[in-house]
């Protein structure tokens, strides 16, 4: 697998997205994720969005993180926000998500970002496992869906080695 930085509109980027709302709409039986986002949010040094592409160069698994600081959704000084990590169903189970996931902390990290957090669903156990078993740990709720019941909001410091 290989991992590029692309912009989040990137084709290849709007296609797993398009995939993601699709899985989010049937596990939750509504639209889809809302969260307003914008293509200048994952822009370094602010921010990073990367996709994996497999052998034949099709893009299988994405991820990115934004630049968060304290303001009135709950957020703290020096976060770096988790969004749509996401790997195709036929690419599952090795371990895309991990390499995934470990790529945009360490570049949060370089940034200069203090805290990785997240918000995930209560549909969603594989993704509550993967980050349990990366680190991570239930924060208070911050972002678009903190009133929602089914979000589940995590947190990981991002200490220099």
């Amino acid at each position: 697998m290989l991992i590029h930085p692309r912009p989040f509109d990137h084709p290849d980027a709007v296609k797993l997205n398009d995939q993601v709302q699709l899985e989010y709409a049937a596990r939750y039986g509504d639209g889809g994720d809302v969260t307003p986002l914008d293509p200048a949010m994952f822009m370094p040094p602010r921010g990073l969005y990367l996709l994996a592409y497999d052998e034949q160069e099709r893009p299988v698994a994405t991820g990115g993180w934004r630049t968060q600081d304290r303001n009135d959704e709950g957020y703290a000084d020096g976060d770096a926000e988790i969004k749509r990590m996401f790997v195709i169903p036929e690419g599952r189970g090795r371990g895309l998500a991990r390499r995934m996931l470990a790529a945009l902390e360490e570049d949060a990290r370089a940034a200069g970002r203090t805290r990785m957090v997240l918000e995930t669903g209560d549909r969603q156990p594989e993704a509550i496992a993967l980050y349990r078993s990366s680190g991570y740990t239930p924060c208070a709720k911050f972002g678009h869906y903190r009133t929602y019941d089914s979000s589940l909001c995590m947190a990981k410091p991002l200490r220099l080695p």
